[in-house]
């Protein structure tokens, strides 16, 4: 945590003199107090006869001094806050960064709702532990011991009897503490919870409603909720024991004081003054235990919630950059040499021994059943996964060797599920490449077949997308995610399943002006269609991660049985309908 404080620290220690400032004054009042009691109002040392000019100097004195410890707090207040604000601020910027690099494994260990979480409710609370540590160590530090000290130096007596509960305090504390360590970190792992059921559900209501789920998934989250709930309460009530005790032992400090004091004053040994002084000094100590108590938990909770975000922060991420910076002499040339890949922590092989070259400008389609590895395939063109075995060449160069960056602008990727965000449609298109002009925006549109609706709507380009693209019919997000690859003009185009909403002409349509558009770029298109990939160069048939066939359509109705099974069932579907 070092190299976040060590940043702000000047802030910090400025925090520090002015609550040093403040806690001084608050030690200093006590005293003149006793002398305004004993010398102003009772006049013990003038023989009992009052000073009410000792009184008026003495209370402008205490006035001055409040002021001056009020300006102090406020001060120690704002460098707080410039501290402990700056230190959250660099930590989420840096953790959110952090995560940016992270691989698709490393994603799914951490889960969606527990890097909110971590980023979120777990970043305040190191940030509210930095604030307390620079605002409420020093303030409960100076405060207790200053207290002790002070009624040591008021009263020898009195301060034994302070520093005779002064363990008692102490183990009460202590306890409460280790009974409650263990919850902060059983509670953020249930704030996770939380927020993942949350994030799911809001992504998914559409299904939830269709599927009449609503009664399930409100039990689902009230049980998280109920979890949440009772270790919140076993913290609190933990706590809230504790606070009862100390009070209880400060009190009967503060009895035994007024006691002895009693015996002390008929006996010239203690004056009033000092006796109420003493008392004043007694409750400033039992404010410091008590903010020492609140202090501690902050502390607890803040290094539990620390050690989570620090899983973030210094999570390497797992797929290295190389060095190579993409610059080739061959434009989208593809090699697979044999590649065997498997997903981290399965013993299962998804794709085995795949040996395959696709040549720039070429157009090759990938079938197969649901689950033979076809996404496999063309994530690890992108770099998404390592390979297990073997080697995946980009221009002649192994893709471990580029850096992510350079490997990935080579390449563009629709995905069937589309990813769209809260904004325009022209800015949703433009993630393709942000420094377009508005007329390639519209070109690109008019290639994915998007443009007519887009058009057609009130605001045209500047139509504002629902979250996830939820204002749009799957169609219509598929054909703007298609105009936002098509805008990147990548080396290599990849369009896993990107199609499947649309109907066979718009289908047609897409690729046709595809191939006008981007003629020079290599296209791989993975479909379940035989309409959609009859056209391509090459048509690679997997099965149970295996290349079963690799050859053109027409060579594939002569030589391929599994694919000619595909297209008579979708032949055969299609003559029933037309019946």
């Amino acid at each position: 945590m070092w190299k976040y404080i060590k940043r702000y620290l000047p802030f910090a220690v400025l925090a520090g003199l002015f609550m040093v400032g403040e806690v001084t004054m608050d030690l200093i009042q006590p005293g003149i107090m006793s002398r305004i009691v004993d010398d102003g109002v009772l006049g013990l040392h003038n023989g009992g006869k009052g000073d009410l000019e000792l009184i008026w100097r003495l209370g402008l004195q205490m006035i001055g001094l409040v002021l001056f410890g009020g300006i102090c707090g406020s001060l120690n207040n704002v460098f707080v806050h410039l501290s402990g604000q700056n230190i959250g601020n660099e930590m989420r910027k840096d953790c959110f960064r952090n995560i940016m690099t992270f691989s698709f494994p490393q994603l799914d260990r951490f889960g969606t709702g527990s890097l909110v979480t971590r980023v979120t409710n777990d970043i305040t609370q190191v940030q509210n532990f930095v604030s307390q540590f620079v605002r409420g160590m020093i303030r409960t530090l100076l405060l207790t011991f200053g207290s002790i000290y002070c009624i040591f130096t008021l009263n020898r007596d009195f301060g034994l009897i302070v520093l005779c509960a002064f363990p008692l305090v102490v183990g009460c504390l202590v306890l409460c503490l280790k009974k409650a360590n263990p919850l902060f970190f059983k509670l953020q792992a249930q704030l996770d919870d939380i927020n993942a059921i949350m994030q799911e559900d809001v992504s998914g209501i559409r299904i939830i409603k269709a599927c009449v789920r609503e009664v399930y998934e409100k039990v689902r989250f009230g049980k998280a909720n109920d979890a949440l709930i009772r270790t919140q309460l076993k913290v609190l009530i933990t706590f809230a024991f504790m606070n009862p005790v100390i009070n209880a032992l400060m009190y009967i400090v503060v009895a035994v004081i007024l006691l002895v004091g009693s015996f002390e004053v008929s006996g010239s040994g203690a004056t009033p003054g000092v006796i109420m002084a003493a008392i004043t000094y007694t409750t400033q100590l039992l404010n410091g235990i008590l903010m020492l108590v609140m202090l501690f938990q902050n502390i607890s909770r803040g290094l539990a919630s620390w050690k989570r975000v620090k899983e973030v922060l210094y999570s390497e991420p797992e797929l290295k950059d190389g060095d190579f910076k993409g610059i080739t002499e061959q434009k989208g040339e593809i090699e697979f040499r044999d590649v065997s890949f498997s997903y981290p922590g399965s013993n299962r092989m998804v794709l085995e021994h795949i040996n395959l070259t696709v040549h720039k400008g070429e157009t090759v389609a990938v079938m197969g059943a649901t689950g033979c590895g076809k996404t496999s395939l063309v994530n690890l063109i992108t770099r998404f996964y390592d390979v297990t075995e073997g080697s995946v060449l980009v221009d002649g160069k192994d893709v471990r060797e580029y850096e992510q960056s350079a490997l990935r602008k080579k390449v563009a990727v629709a995905l069937q599920k589309s990813e769209l965000f809260s904004t325009s449609v022209q800015e949703n298109i433009l993630w393709g490449n942000p420094d377009a002009s508005e007329e390639a925006v519209r070109e690109a549109a008019v290639t994915a077949q998007a443009d007519e609706f887009i058009s057609s709507s009130a605001d045209g380009y500047d139509t504002v997308v629902a979250e996830r693209g939820m204002s749009l019919s799957g169609g219509q997000r598929q054909r703007l995610s298609i105009a936002r690859t098509v805008l990147k003009s990548a080396e290599i185009l990849i369009f896993d399943d990107s199609t499947s909403a649309l109907d066979l002409k718009t289908e047609a349509d897409l690729y046709h002006a595809l191939q006008s558009f981007s003629p020079e770029s290599t296209k791989i298109i993975i479909a379940q269609r035989i309409a959609s990939v009859r056209r391509a160069d090459k048509i690679i048939v997997l099965e149970n991660g295996r290349i079963l066939a690799c050859a053109s359509h027409e060579e594939l109705m002569k030589s391929c049985s599994a694919y000619q099974d595909i297209y008579r069932s979708q032949i055969g579907e299609e003559d029933e309908k037309n019946e």
